[in-house]
């Protein structure tokens, strides 16, 4: 099914057997995609189930169900502190390629960004258009930005880190081994967190890791947080 196009769809969009498709979903795929009548293509609903449709007009028939496994083993929860500028769209794309479950936007001490309401919605138009592009089963949910103390309290999964770049801390890599199915992972802004985010997110059950000996730039740390993760759990 690899040659077939992929566009992401709500579930109230299937209803016995035709998906409902939008204005915006038949424009893309008849004017950008260039599809016709009866030509194929893939629908996923984003939470993990995908057909195959037919284009039917302005609505599509539904053909068959399709098995796809391309998630990870393990569910990623990726916490970050917004970056300056458009550098979070970057993260939620490289993100979602890479298989993360939730990204959840914090605001730290040094957070410069304060996005607004039209922001969380382009960022989770681009880990859906992410999704369909790397063939995933599920789009990843993106929350809304909360502060840091907030989201480090609200979290209880098992498996908590906190990536800071200076400091004597273990590798993520040494503690990947002991991963099962859940991880929560943050990431700092520009600068780092300060020492007293630190010690907030120990308090709270995290444990403080490194990405390795040089600097990352704020953008560059997740994905490589989220490589490690995936190279470490994917068979």
């Amino acid at each position: 099914m690899s040659q077939l196009q992929r566009i992401a769809i709500a579930p109230s969009q299937l209803q016995q057997g035709q998906i409902l498709l939008t204005k915006e979903q038949q424009h893309y795929l008849g004017r950008v995609l260039r599809l016709r009548e009866g030509d194929r293509f893939i629908a996923m609903d984003g939470k993990g189930k995908w057909w195959l449709a037919q284009l039917a007009g302005e609505q599509a028939r539904v053909l068959e169900p399709l098995l796809v496994e391309t998630e990870l083993p393990v569910s990623i929860t990726l916490m970050v502190a917004l970056p300056k500028g458009n550098g979070f769209d970057e993260v939620v794309r490289c993100c979602t390629e890479l298989g993360v479950t939730c990204i959840a936007p914090v605001l730290s001490d040094r957070t410069l960004l304060h996005p607004s309401p039209q922001k969380l919605e382009r960022w989770r138009r681009i880990a859906a258009e992410a999704a369909e592009q790397s063939e995933r089963s599920f789009v990843p949910t993106i929350l809304e930005p909360v502060a840091f103390n907030t989201a480090i309290t609200a979290n209880q999964t098992i498996h908590r880190y906190i990536c800071e770049a200076r400091g004597d801390y273990p590798h993520l890599n040494k503690v990947l081994n002991s991963i099962s199915s859940e991880i929560f992972i943050a990431i700092g802004p520009e600068g780092g967190w300060t020492i007293q985010e630190i010690e907030n997110a120990e308090s709270a059950g995290f444990q403080p890791v490194s990405l390795g000996r040089r600097i990352l730039r704020a953008v560059t740390a997740p994905v490589v947080a989220l490589s490690l993760i995936s190279a470490a759990c994917e068979v």
